[in-house]
């Protein structure tokens, strides 16, 4: 049915089966979930298995192979024809094994970004997961949530949405729970009703879902695009773009090889396969899969960091940031509010100690009242500075629960960033609790019959005062009690605390604005300390030339001392008072040099990481509100928070911290490194190794020599060298120094840092010590001459993939145990070559005779060359 806003809202809960005071129970919610399946919209398919195979073998040099190895049947040669497929199959397999393994883990880690959801079942408020949400269920909406479904609005409170993704319309739209619309409207103006993948801009309301999954409005459009192709990041791109450089490249060579061996009197049949062999040889044609498969399991040991990867891209990008933007609460500090203090205008007091004071425990009433939080089971569920303030509440034995019945709120000025307070109105129906009728009676009148309730940071508050609680009694708010309050508001601030403010204002009708003439109760001191591991992390990041900036809507006096005992708090400091007065030029000649930011509007985020990039800065940026979102849309790196950070902030995000914690995102950046040290070692030892083919295979034809290696040879080199050898390299663990340097450049070239000139010298090195090899023995006239030379390049290629490993330090320093997997196929890679030397039906296939003892000594060692002159140049740089 689609006219479910025609109806009123309890005809809608009746219709499905759903009760608006309790929600569904469990056991109901289980049953829908497995007659309607989970409520989640159908993606575009990912690739099958058989589709992925044919990625693999329809590559254009690969398919020049195929062909190939059809002409060699055609012409008669079989084994070839045998020998080229079977090395083409085993290559796709190997490629196709890694591929589907990156594809689950990516897919994995999808599933893990689906945003949790407040529904209330069984009479209490639980938190699940959004694909668990099922028809007939009420769903709690808040500032921030996207709407897990599609539903009839039960309950408002100045409720605004972003329907944008699915009407166009880019201003946010009021709903009215109380509206029923009796004429046919279209989706814009549906005013009592809630959409699929909306988000909510303003305000609190409860729905009860109609319409989950693919049922939904966002879920027909979604049938019409189930085709979207999967964005290349930029490193594999330009990756691609290398490949095609280095296969034009490589096909012109072999081509003249080809030409020279014709003329020398090769068969045409055999320059034609040995052409096609050295193109497919020279290119590392699988490097952007392997790009892939790196990066998608760099970001499931991200995961395992607390760090999920939303954006493959962002993988590259962490290795490259060079300021981290960080929130105070929750990310630097441990989001373990407690209230710790109560300060009166003429007393201040521990919260243990303000059981026996009805004065302190009206202001932990009004905290409990002005409160979104919610406290089921002694379990605090909702913003952690609110859910403290519940909880000192119910420990005084105001439970939150109890107070919403006596006093139930009828309306509200939610909390914004700017105004940085929230107000609510509320009924006072029964009486109070027998400890604070007589001060309520000594505040309020006898025909009270409402209050107003108020919180927020005090600068915000104090425009809204013109009264004073002390000594139980309300005085005027003069400028002496005023200046008391701004010193006892300092005082805590400078020990680290989080200051609240609180006001009330009992009324006998309803007043035409809800923030005015209030009168001030105190404030509240709250504790969240610094989290132990974060100050090493920070440690950490300047060691790495990675500036960390403290970026936090608090007070400055709470901000400088948090950052001070984290050790980032000898940089200047400015306020979001201070950025309004700042001209942009400005900012710029000053951004790189201050250290926290106070007072802040999520504006000013934006305008900081602009600023820094405009300096040339790669930023990452934390955040967790809807009005964040620019900011983490705007940086290099945007880092929702995974706990507390609404469903728009993590849309926005490139990563989210599952754990909140600063040090994570240090650990990201650690493996960001690692990543793209291993991509680079992967290609340097790949080039390198396929350019000394070349040069052996380029200089044997001018020095009157027939082709050094036969078509089969060179294949199995592409393979263990390029593929098992080359792969392992991606575990390659981080190096000792990988967080002592200063972050590179993301669009820096591949070959930069000495390593186009190292692929260059050790290219050039392998390829004379493989044509000395093959000039003496062909010369010499030894049958084995051939076996040799494959045999010195096999164990060449074993070597270099051990000296690659590092671009600075010695193996022996690092160790062989280091990388075991790389390890494994060094043994794995050896072996098979000694099954292709000696085995009689490998040599059949292989073009192969058995070396004696004296000539494998020889080609063993002359392989090992080859990482003698590595280690030397590494420690000649030393």
């Amino acid at each position: 049915m689609s006219h479910w806003y025609q109806l009123e809202a309890d005809v809608v809960a009746r219709q499905i089966n759903s009760d608006l005071e309790d929600g569904l129970t469990t056991a109901t919610a289980q049953q829908r979930l497995l007659r309607d399946g989970p409520n989640e919209l159908m993606a575009a398919k990912g690739k099958s298995p058989w589709q992925v195979l044919w990625g693999q073998i329809s590559e254009p040099l690969v398919v020049m192979l195929i062909v190939a190895a059809v002409i060699s049947g055609i012409v008669g040669d079989l084994r070839d024809a045998i020998a080229i497929l079977a090395i083409v199959i085993f290559n796709a397999t190997l490629g196709f094994r890694q591929e589907r393994k990156a594809e689950r883990a990516l897919a994995a880690l999808k599933k893990l970004a689906v945003p949790t959801v407040r529904v209330k079942r069984d009479g209490q408020i639980q938190e699940c997961s959004m694909v668990s949400v099922v028809r007939g269920d009420l769903v709690l909406l808040e500032t921030g949530n996207v709407v897990p479904a599609d539903g009839r609005l039960v309950e408002t409170v100045n409720l605004q949405v972003q329907e944008a993704t699915l009407t166009g319309e880019s201003a946010p739209v009021d709903k009215q729970a109380s509206a029923v619309l009796t004429e046919e409207q279209p989706l814009g103006d549906r005013c009592n009703m809630v959409y699929h993948s909306t988000t909510i801009t303003r305000g609190r309301g409860t729905f009860v879902v109609t319409e989950t999954g693919m049922e939904t409005e966002i879920g027909h459009i979604a049938r019409m695009l189930q085709s979207v192709d999967v964005e290349a990041t930029p490193l594999q791109k330009r990756l691609a773009q290398l490949g095609k450089v280095l296969g034009a490249g490589a096909i012109a060579i072999s081509l003249v090889i080809a030409t020279m061996g014709f003329i020398q009197g090769e068969p045409l049949r055999q320059m034609l396969i040995t052409a096609v062999s050295i193109a497919v040889a020279a290119v590392p044609e699988g490097l952007p899969a392997v790009v892939t498969i790196a990066l998608a399991l760099g970001a499931e040991r991200m995961l395992k960091r607390q760090a999920l990867i939303r954006h493959l891209p962002a993988v590259e990008t962490l290795g490259s940031v060079t300021t981290i933007c960080s929130d105070k609460t929750g990310t630097l500090t441990a989001n373990r509010m407690t209230v710790t203090v109560l300060d009166m205008a003429d007393e201040q007091v521990a919260l243990e100690d303000a059981l026996n004071n009805p004065s302190l425990s009206l202001l932990l009433l009004s905290g409990a009242l002005c409160n979104d939080a919610s406290l089921d089971n002694d379990q605090a569920i909702g913003d952690p500075t609110e859910a403290a303030l519940i909880t000192a509440a119910a420990q005084l034995g105001l439970p939150k629960r109890k107070l919403d019945q006596l006093w139930p709120r009828i309306d509200e000025v939610p909390f914004d960033s700017d105004r940085k307070r929230m107000t609510t109105y509320h009924r006072c129906e029964q009486p109070l609790p027998t400890f604070l009728q007589q001060t309520w009676q000594q505040v309020a009148p006898s025909h009270t019959n409402t209050v107003v309730f108020s919180k927020g940071a005090l600068h915000s508050l104090i425009p809204t005062l013109d009264r004073v609680w002390v000594d139980d009694q309300v005085q005027p708010l003069t400028d002496d009690l005023r200046q008391r309050i701004c010193s006892a508001h300092d005082h805590l601030a400078n020990q680290g605390l989080r200051v609240l403010g609180l006001a009330f204002r009992p009324l006998a009708s309803a007043p035409e604005e809800l923030e005015h003439q209030l009168v001030f109760l105190g404030m509240m001191g709250l504790m969240d300390p610094a989290r132990p591991e974060v100050k090493d992390a920070i440690g950490l990041c300047q060691t790495a030339g990675i500036q960390v900036v403290m970026i936090t809507g608090d007070h400055p006096l709470t901000a400088k001392h948090i950052a001070q005992d984290l050790g980032i708090g000898s940089n200047p400091l400015l306020t979001g008072q201070d950025l309004s007065k700042m001209p942009v030029d400005e900012l710029e000649t000053v951004v790189t040099k201050i250290g926290v930011y106070a007072r802040v509007t999520p504006e000013d985020k934006l305008k900081i990481v602009q600023a820094l990039q405009r300096r040339g800065h790669i930023v990452a940026m934390t955040g967790d509100g809807v009005n964040d979102a620019p900011a983490l849309k705007q940086a290099d790196i945007g880092v929702a928070m995974g706990i507390t950070g609404t469903d728009v902030a993590k849309e926005a995000a490139d990563i989210v911290l599952q754990d909140d914690n600063f040090a994570s995102i240090v650990a990201a950046v650690r493996e960001g490194r690692v990543i793209y040290d291993n991509i680079r070692k992967f290609i340097k030892y790949t080039l390198a190794g396929n350019v000394g083919q070349l040069w052996l295979l380029f200089l044997a034809p001018f020095l009157g020599m027939p082709i050094p290696l036969v078509p089969i040879q060179i294949l199995w080199i592409n393979l263990i060298a390029d593929g098992l050898l080359a792969l392992a390299l991606s575990f390659e663990p981080a190096e000792q120094r990988v967080m002592e340097r200063p972050p590179y450049h993301p669009n820096e070239s591949i070959f930069s840092r000495g390593m186009g000139a190292d692929i260059l010298w050790i290219g050039l090195f392998l390829g004379l010590i493989l044509i000395l090899v093959a000039y003496d023995y062909q010369s010499s006239g030894n049958p084995a001459w051939q076996t040799m030379v494959f045999t010195t390049l096999a164990f060449s290629r074993i070597a270099l993939s051990e000296g690659v490993r590092s671009s600075s330090e010695s193996l022996f320093r690092i160790g062989l145990l280091s990388n075991t997997k790389l390890l494994g196929a060094v043994i794995v890679t050896f072996c098979l070559q000694l099954v292709v030397i000696y085995v009689p039906v490998c040599q059949v296939f292989f073009s192969t005779v058995a070396l004696n003892g004296q000539e494998f000594a020889i080609a063993l060692l002359l392989g090992t060359v080859i990482f003698w002159a590595v280690e030397f140049k590494k420690a000649l740089f030393r």
